[in-house]
Order: structure tokens, then sequence, then C-alpha cells
């Protein structure tokens, strides 16, 4: 097994910092694009749990679109082969403390996001 080879890393890095830019601009249409269309893939929020990609974009399109902007630590982006990665990350939103993993697979249409979990820390 070959972690972060250079090519897969930087190519999970530019899908993640998509991600992350549609997030904070609630852009619904590339947060779709970007999450694996299948049955399988399960997002486990702050709040809520979502089990298939319908119920993901149910929950994006009746999410908020105010106060998304946010600042990101300790981010770890790690590659497993060519085909398999994972994010981590905190976030930092107006005095709330989280943090948010991802598992990315490749697929025919690119990158994309088949496992999610974000919670908050409590101080």
């Amino acid at each position: 097994m070959q972690i972060n080879l250079p090519d897969v890393l930087a190519d999970v890095t530019a899908a993640f910092e998509r991600y992350e830019q549609a997030l904070v601009t609630n852009d619904v249409a590339t947060l779709d694009e970007l999450f694996w269309d299948s049955p399988h893939t399960v997002r486990y929020g702050a709040t809520e749990n979502l089990y298939g990609y319908g119920a993901i974009a149910d929950f994006r399109k009746q999410r908020s679109p105010v106060n998304l902007s946010r600042r990101l630590s300790n981010t770890v982006i790690t590659t497993y082969g060519s085909n398999m990665a994972t994010a981590n990350t905190e976030f930092h939103r107006d005095g709330t403390h989280g943090r948010q993993s991802q598992t990315w697979m490749r697929t025919p249409e690119g990158w994309r996001v088949v496992s999610a979990h974000v919670s908050l820390i409590k101080r």
C-alpha cells in the first residue's frame, strides 16, 4: 500500500478544497456532485444521521444558507493507494468548534465522499 502518492494527494486535496468552498458558499449542486450517488453513502451530522445519497441531497436543499463561513485547522488528508483517502479537519465558526471526517473514493466520475461525520466539541 502506497501512502500519499503525490499526484493522488494533490487530486484529493483539490477535491476537499472544492468541497469546502462549496460548503461555505452554499453551492448545493457542487456539494451534491461531490457525494457518491449511492444508497451506501452515509453522513452523520451534528444533529442528523443520513443514510443514502437521497437523504443527504434532501438535507442540503433544506439547510440554511446563513452563517456558513468557518475557519479550518489541523487538516490531515491521507491517501491509501490510488483510490481511497480520508480527510479530517477541525472547524471554527462563531464560537463553535467542531470536527469533520470524510472518506473519499475515486469513482469513474472523479473523487467522491462515501462517508462523512461532523460533530461539535463541547468546551
